[in-house]
């Protein structure tokens, strides 16, 4: 059995605290429904860190819509990525014609998401946005924005609310800054 641990004492500070996420989140749920409505969306959830943000997201909306998940990774160090995407699950659903969201916990180097919309754009679909909770605009190395964002932060290594460091934290109710020590 493991041992008892605070991962509180992990974080050096709170930088969106629940209340706000799913404040911000509601809104965001409400956006998403009006410009959606009677359009069916797909939204696709990027595994694992945004499984939080997306079940969130999804129930905050009242239009119509499928979900699809999809899995990748991107080589490179534990805190960057190097850009070099693998797809381990992709999405089962058909986009072509569809309106495609894809919910993302948090857009960094951009690199990722470049790869990977342009991928669904090859697949034809009607329109394909993109949703994240967290932009870190300062980290960015390709030119790509989120369509729908819910809080710009600094360029600091965050987790909680599905964001992870070697794979804990991500339950945490709120994102913090991890401490670096």
């Amino acid at each position: 059995m493991a041992e008892k641990t605070d991962m509180n004492k992990d974080v050096s500070k709170i930088l969106v605290s629940e209340e706000e996420i799913h404040a911000r989140v509601k809104e965001m749920g409400k956006q998403l429904s009006e410009e959606y409505e009677g359009k069916n969306v797909v939204l696709v959830c990027i595994l694992r860190g945004a499984v939080h943000f997306f079940s969130d997201l999804a129930r905050a909306m009242t239009c119509h819509m499928e979900m699809d998940f999809m899995s990748i990774s991107s080589y490179g160090n534990g805190r960057k990525t190097s850009g070099i995407v693998r797809i381990a699950k992709d999405v089962d659903t058909n986009i072509t014609g569809r309106h495609v969201l894809i919910v993302e916990d948090i857009m960094d180097s951009g690199l990722t998401l470049n790869y990977l919309t342009k991928l669904l754009r090859e697949r034809q679909p009607a329109s394909l946005k993109i949703a994240c909770l967290l932009d870190k605009p300062s980290r960015r190395e390709c030119d790509i924005t989120p369509d729908y964002c819910g809080f710009v932060i600094p360029n600091e290594f965050v987790l909680g609310y599905g964001l992870d460091y070697d794979g804990y934290y991500r339950n945490l109710p709120y994102v913090g800054v991890f401490k670096q020590e």
